[in-house]
Parts: structure tokens; C-alpha cells; sequence
């Protein structure tokens, strides 16, 4: 067989190459075997090497915010001659010659399927909703790429290559002018742009280009294949085009027909995924066949499939597989092929840096025009400009044909591979660098509890992983009292981890159609939460709930959180506590994850935070009831934390339900510092603190004086063990307790229970109540106020009412949304105002 592409140590463009037909498997070592004379134990090692390097490049370069087809291209590039190919030894051990066809066979399966998933996720309806704006971005950030690869070309074609400068000059200016849309929206995703304007613009440019760049890619294969015969492409072309509609008009409704006879809360058989799949293989086979590359029948196949269940079934049986395992090898194929010592010479390393900066100059000289037409400030149409630069699969399959078809020669595929790489490489660091997104909203100043009218909508963000803590959230939302005077909106969201095949979304759920069955774990679990709210809802008055998931990495998750606490205004944000009670009343730990997004939170919210320790907030009777249902208790030693807590706590206390315990401990003459030095008859906190203390207190005191639900009491302690023993008194009395997380405080009462703290983040008090063996039926609430508002900030105080209109979340249209689970295309109930 001949074979003609260039690999590690073999440097000859025609080797004929012999494969003996038996030689698949080995019979073993024992039997005096080399496995590496057999293609499968061969490939099994080659696809373990790029694997492994694969993996450990994306570990390496996860500090720089790398997208991963960077490590992909650079691992291929490593064992490839450029690196350790270099050694003649390696190259014709672990990649021969003979391997290559086994190798480039599985890497393009693997790459079908992937187009078929990107065909999948793409929603063509989000081209007709871009408008002009992106449409003229999109182009305008091909034209001028084209036209300078077009200028390139002469300096890069040989006139040993054996097709004419036109096909050459197609190849160059469509990898020069393409923009790898899943590529840009994980970027987009990583630096936390994904649900900005400029954001959604990019990813609606780069999916106008990405289509382009298909037609384009189609003509210039036409043309490859088919250089000395005109009448030969057109066929190319006209084959095609018919290709594409019958797709549409046959293909898209069998497939329509066997959603529809699939019946109601069934998943979708076996047997119709099945044929679906071979449907790819048979696209496949007939663009092949008829000219184009197969990938592009892959891709329209795609395309056709519905939104909706099956799109996710399928993308949940092929995404880990193919995306994990056999998408790699495409990419190490295109490492291996690159030669950087084929680019010989100072003059054609000074060719590539040209190419590199007017490739790079060309898209963001073509967005920043249009940007600046539509009056966008300079900064953001060169972001824009930067993130259009981004590269990855289709130029890599341009690239790949190119050189398989004879356009491009070593020198020209090594200066375009290294182009790709270093233009999509530089684009997070200088993005996050140069682009700082404005803030969107004035400064206001009822971030807290304590600050909000009472006469006002009361905002609270509530925070869940799981629909464990629903019945608890849900019962201390109730005790919250909303009324119309001062009606509650809730913003639920629910958090799930970002995992490498997603991109980090916000999702708005609007009222989900009843008896659709869940696609999988994490929707169940959606749709639970999603249900048990909106029921809530519909049962208690003056309360208005909108639902989010946000889908996100647990190490950047706080931001999401923060931002829509900044975006939607809310006071309050509740998140659960990381340890669940057990059924024998201890406490064990679900996530470490989940504690560490309760830290970044504590550290970097924009308003209060309460951590609710769930120990089952249930109640025998409902609050709506008249009856005393809970029994609350307020711990205060004084500062901020311990204000904001008692402020909660009196709002809820005017709930007919509930019944209130204020304990205030005030130190004694026998009080001493924690650090030993002296008599304390005094508090250790400033004067300034001291006193707004003493004001807030008494104030609670005159307004419920008469209020026969509502106990105060002082507690005279001086130590740390008093404190315990008097709390513990109280604690079976109770169903809540709510304390301050006491920040910055130092106190003699608390003396010495910081000691032995598990964790630090709930406080002295809180850590005490949330341990196991000390109050096992009561949850407990800490209560952390925001302090940020300086003088400075007070004077800014905007209505409580946003400034953005829920739009910022209201339609997700996110073309690649995250692999598993649906968009949900909803508009977002409009909070009273």
C-alpha cells in the first residue's frame, strides 16, 4: 500500500508500505512476541501516550487559562519530530510508519462524531436572532484575514507544490479567517464573559463565521480534489448542496417522527440511537464520497437533529467518550505531522511572526471598524477583536486536508500549525488583562437586612447543591414574613459543577411543562427544586421565585454567586452549610467543595450571607397557620454580624408563627481579655461599635415591648465556659438558632472556643452550635453583614428596584450549552417593583 504522509522519523513523501494480514493481535510475550510489531497493543500505546501527555499539558497550562486544544495540538507536537520524534529510535518504535493509517483511521471516527456533537449542540435559530451587528462583525472579521493570507500566499507557495495558487490561496485565507466557536465559548466561559453583551456577541460573530468557514472549507476541498477539472467541482458543489437538502427535508422530519412516537416520559429507544449513529457513519461515506470530506455530512447530520431530549441523550452517550479519548488523537495526528525544524532559515521564522501579528492585526482591525461604527468604546471592539482570534478544530481540519491533498507542504503546515497555537494561546491572558468589564450598576446601599426598608421588597438569593435543604430554605423563607408591604422575591439557583465538557452558564427557568421526564441526575434535580419553589409560590402570597441553575467550576463558583447578587440587588444570600446531619445526629461532610464555595462567598460577596445548618427546619404545622410553629433564638454578643442577625430576627418575629428568644451576654467585672492582660469591665470592641450595639438593642426593646411572642433577656458571663453553659440551657428549646458569625469581633465571652474549632468560617458561636455533640435537633443560621458601605458609598444609595431589566438573564442563548442538560429559552418572571 502507499502511503504518503510524513511521520516521525520517516522524512520519504512516497514509501510503499507492506501489512501482513494476521498481524493484528499478538500472541503474547511468552510466545517470543514484540506487542509493538501488532497494530492494536501498538495503537493501545499510542492513544495512552497522547492521552496521558494530553492530560498532563492541560494541568500544566491550567494556571494560564489555556482552552484545551492547545494542550491537545502541543502534545501532539511533543511526540511528534519536533520533539521527541527527533529520537530515530522512539519515532520508529512508538509511531512507525506503518501505524499511521490505524491511527489517522480512528482519529477521523473520532473526529465525525465530534462534528456530529458540535452539529448537535449548534442552534441555527440563534443566526436569525443576531442582528446586524454581529452579522458585519462576523464578516468583517473574514475579509480582511482573507485578503492578507490571500498576500501571504505568494511568499508561502512553492513552485514545487503540485496545485495551483488559487487552491492554495483558498486554504490559507480560510485558516487564517476562521473562528473556532467551541473553542471561544469556553474562553468566553473561563474569564467569566459568557453572559455579557460583548459575550453573546462574539459567540453570535463566531457562529456566522464557523458557517462560513464550512461553505468556504467545502469549495476549497472541491478545488483540492478536483484542480484540473472544472465541470468535476461544480458536481462537487451541486452534490453537496442536494446533500444538505435532504437532509433538511428528509432526514430532519424521520427523525422529527421518531421524537414524536416516542411516548410521553419514555426515553428514546435503543434502537432509534442506534440508527442515528450509523446515520453519521453513512454521512460520512457520502460527502466522502462524493468530494467533500466526510466530516462535513457529520456536521449537517447534525444540524438536523431537534433540540430537545434526544440531542441530550445522544450528547450524554458520545460527549466523554469521543471528546475524551478519540478527539485528542485528531489533534496529535496534527502535532505529529508538524516539523518546527522543517522552517528553515531567519527569513521564514520572520514570515511566520508576520503572520502571526497581521493574522492577529487583520481580525481585530476588521471588528474594531465595525465596532466603532456602531459607536461600541475602542476597549471593547479590540476585546471583541482579540476573542475572534480564537482557533481550534476547523482550521485544524483545514489544515489537515490541506496537507493531505498536497496544498501545503511541511514548512507551510508547521508555520500554520504554530500560528493557530500561538494566536489562541495569547488571547485569555491579554483579554483578562486590557478588559475590565464595567460596572453595570450604580452603587446601592441596602445590601443588608438591617438597612432595608421595611417597607420594601425583601431580596434573597438562595443557594443550593442539592434538594436536601429545600423543606428547611423553604420554612425560613415562611418565617421571613412576607407581606405586602414588604414582599419577598427569591432568586434560586442551583449550583452544579462545571465538568470538562460544559461551558459555564447561567440558566433562567421559566415553568417547566409537567410529565417531562428528566434527562439525567443533575436535571432531576433541577426540576425538583424548580418544582418545590414554584409550588411555594403558588401557595404563599406576596412571594415571587424565579429559578437559575448556574453551571460553573466550584473553584470560581463564588463569582457567579456575587454577580447575581450585585445583578439582581438581594440583601441576603442563604447557603447551605457543607455538613448534613446523619440519621444517628452527627454531622458529616457531603462536598470539601461545597466549603470552599461557602469561603469565597463569605470573602466576596456584595451583602449579607447566612450559612443555614441544616437539621431539619421542617415543623409539625405550616407557619401560614396562627399557631406558634418555631421557636427562635437570637445569640448576641454585639458587632456588625450580631446586628444583622438580631435585624433577621425581628423581621421574622412579626410572623403571628413565631415566637422570639433575644439573649444578649454582656461581660462581667470578672471578665478577662483573651490575651490575658488585666480586668475587663468593659466590651473589647470599640466605642464606635459599643454604642451602635447599645443603639440597635434598645430600639428592639421599646418597638416590642408589648409584643408577648418576643423575650429578652441578659446573661452576665466571663468566660468562654459560662457562655457554653448557659447556651446550652437553652438549646432544646428552640428550633433555630440565629447568631452572628461574629468577624473581626474579639471577645472575652467567646474566649477560648476558637481553640478547637472545626470550622472556623461559621465563628466562635456558630461552630459550637453546628458541631455534632452539641445541639443535635436545632439548625442553626450564621449570619455574616456586609460592611463594604463607606461614607463614600452611603450618598449613592439608588432605589431598591434594579437599574437592568432581567434581561442580563432572561434569554440563554447559548449556542453550545452545557453537554446533558437543555436550555431552557425562558423569559424570566419580572420582579414586582
Amino acid at each position: 500500500m502507499e502511503e504518503q504522509r510524513i511521520t516521525a522519523a520517516n522524512k520519504t513523501v512516497d514509501t510503499i508500505v507492506c501489512y501482513a494480514p494476521s498481524m493484528i493481535t499478538t500472541n503474547g510475550i511468552w510466545q517470543g512476541d514484540n506487542p509493538l510489531d501488532y497494530s492494536l497493543p501498538l495503537f493501545i500505546l499510542q492513544l495512552t501516550l497522547v492521552v496521558v501527555t494530553t492530560r498532563v499539558l492541560v494541568y500544566i497550562l491550567k494556571p494560564l487559562r489555556q482552552p484545551r486544544v492547545i494542550s491537545e495540538i502541543l502534545g501532539g507536537v511533543i511526540l511528534g519530530p519536533s520533539v521527541l520524534g527527533r529520537s530515530k529510535a522512539f519515532a520508529n518504535t512508538v509511531f512507525p510508519l506503518r501505524s499511521v493509517m490505524v491511527l489517522e483511521t480512528m482519529a477521523n471516527v473520532g473526529l465525525l462524531y465530534f462534528l456530529f456533537l458540535i452539529g448537535v449542540e449548534m442552534d441555527i435559530s440563534v443566526v436569525k436572532r443576531t442582528g446586524k451587528k454581529a452579522l458585519a462583525i462576523a464578516i468583517a472579521g473574514m475579509i480582511l484575514p482573507f485578503f492578507i493570507g490571500l498576500g501571504f500566499s505568494f511568499a508561502l507557495h512553492n513552485e514545487s507544490q503540485s496545485l495551483n495558487r488559487g487552491t492554495f490561496t483558498l486554504f490559507l485565507g480560510v485558516a487564517l479567517s476562521v473562528t473556532a466557536f467551541p473553542v471561544l465559548a469556553r474562553i468566553l466561559a473561563e474569564i467569566k464573559l459568557i453572559n455579557t453583551e460583548i459575550g453573546r456577541m462574539a459567540l453570535s460573530a463566531a457562529l456566522i463565521n464557523d458557517i462560513c468557514a464550512w461553505i468556504l472549507l467545502a469549495f476549497a476541498i472541491a478545488l483540492a480534489e478536483n484542480d484540473t477539472t472544472t465541470l468535476a467541482s461544480l458536481w462537487v458543489v451541486l452534490s453537496s448542496f442536494t446533500y444538505v437538502l435532504i437532509c433538511i427535508f428528509v432526514i430532519r422530519p424521520a427523525i422529527a417522527w421518531m421524537i414524536s412516537s416516542t411516548p410521553e416520559g419514555e426515553t428514546i429507544s435503543e434502537f432509534y440511537i442506534c440508527l442515528i449513529l450509523t446515520g453519521v457513519m453513512i454521512s460520512g461515506f457520502v460527502t466522502d464520497a462524493i468530494g467533500t470530506h466526510s466530516v462535513f455530512g457529520a456536521f449537517v447530520f447534525g444540524l438536523v437533529i431537534p433540540n430537545g431530549p434526544l440531542g441530550v441523550t445522544l450528547i450524554e452517550k458520545l460527549e466523554d467518550f469521543v471528546s475524551g479519548l478519540l478527539l485528542p488523537l485528531f489533534f496529535a495526528m496534527s502535532g505529529l505531522k508538524t516539523d518546527i525544524g522543517s522552517i528553515n532559515g531567519v527569513t521564514t521564522w520572520g514570515l511566520l511572526i508576520l503572520v502571526i501579528i497581521l493574522g492577529c492585526a487583520g481580525k481585530i482591525i476588521g471588528t474594531l471598524l465595525v465596532s466603532m461604527f456602531y459607536q461600541m468604546p475602542v476597549l471593547e471592539g479590540l476585546t471583541l477583536g482579540l476573542l475572534m482570534n480564537s482557533k481550534g478544530l476547523v482550521e485544524m481540519i483545514v489544515l489537515n486536508v490541506g496537507k493531505d491533498q498536497k496544498v501545503l507542504d511541511d514548512e507551510s503546515f508547521a508555520i500554520l500549525v504554530i500560528v493557530a497555537v500561538i494566536m489562541t494561546s495569547i488571547i485569555t491572558p491579554i483579554v483578562t488583562t486590557i478588559y475590565r468589564p464595567a460596572r453595570r450598576f450604580l452603587p446601592y446601599k441596602r445590601r443588608t437586612i438591617q438597612m432595608s426598608k421595611p417597607d420594601a421588597e425583601f431580596r434573597v438569593l438562595v443557594c443550593l447543591h442539592t434538594p436536601r435543604n429545600i423543606p428547611s430554605i423553604i420554612n425560613l423563607l415562611e418565617a421571613s414574613h412576607p407581606t405586602k408591604r414588604s414582599p419577598i422575591f427569591v432568586y434560586v439557583v442551583h449550583l452544579v459543577e462545571l465538568t470538562g465538557r460544559a461551558s459555564a452558564m447561567l440558566i433562567v427557568h421559566n415553568t417547566r411543562k409537567s410529565g417531562h421526564p428528566a434527562l439525567n441526575r443533575t436535571q432531576a434535580q433541577s426540576d425538583h427544586i424548580i418544582n418545590a419553589f414554584e409550588n411555594y409560590e403558588q401557595h404563599t402570597a406576596c412571594v415571587s421565585v424565579q429559578s437559575l441553575t448556574a453551571v460553573s467550576p466550584y473553584s470560581t463558583m463564588h463569582e457567579d454567586i456575587c454577580n447575581l447578587a450585585e445583578d439582581k440587588r438581594v440583601a441576603l444570600i442563604i447557603i447551605p452549610f457543607h455538613k448534613q446531619q446523619t440519621v444517628d445526629g452527627g454531622m458529616e461532610a457531603t462536598n470539601p467543595a461545597f466549603r470552599t464555595v461557602n469561603q469565597n462567598v463569605l470573602a466576596n460577596a456584595p451583602c449579607s450571607i447566612g450559612i443555614l445548618v441544616d437539621r431539619g427546619l421542617t415543623g409539625s404545622t405550616r407557619l401560614a397557620s396562627n399557631q406558634a410553629s418555631h421557636h427562635l433564638a437570637v445569640l448576641f454578643f454585639g458587632g456588625p454580624d450580631d446586628r444583622e442577625a438580631l435585624s433577621y430576627a425581628w423581621r421574622m418575629s412579626q410572623h403571628p408563627a413565631i415566637n422570639l428568644t433575644v439573649m444578649r451576654f454582656i461581660p462581667g467585672e470578672d471578665a478577662i481579655e483573651p490575651d490575658g492582660h488585666g480586668r475587663l469591665s468593659v466590651e473589647t470592641v470599640n466605642q464606635r461599635e459599643k454604642q451602635l450595639d447599645e443603639d440597635y438593642v434598645n430600639e428592639f426593646r421599646i418597638r416590642t415591648a408589648h409584643d408577648g411572642s418576643i423575650f429578652y433577656n441578659e446573661k452576665v458571663v466571663n468566660n468562654g465556659e459560662e457562655t457554653v453553659a448557659a447556651i446550652r440551657v437553652m438549646d432544646n428549646h428552640h428550633d433555630l438558632f440565629i447568631v452572628g458569625r461574629g468577624q473581626g469581633m474579639a471577645s472575652p465571652l467567646t474566649a477560648g472556643l476558637t481553640d478547637w474549632s472545626e470550622c472556623p468560617e461559621l465563628g466562635a458561636i456558630g461552630d459550637l452550635l453546628a458541631s455534632a455533640d452539641f445541639a443535635a435537633t436545632v439548625s442553626v443560621l450564621v449570619v455574616q453583614q456586609y460592611v463594604g458601605l463607606g461614607p463614600e458609598e452611603e450618598g449613592l444609595g439608588t432605589p431598591d428596584t434594579p437599574v437592568q431589566t432581567e434581561e442580563q438573564y432572561s434569554s440563554v442563548q447559548m449556542v453550545n450549552r452545557p453537554m446533558g442538560q437543555p436550555v431552557f429559552n425562558a423569559q424570566p418572571q419580572t420582579p414586582p417593583l
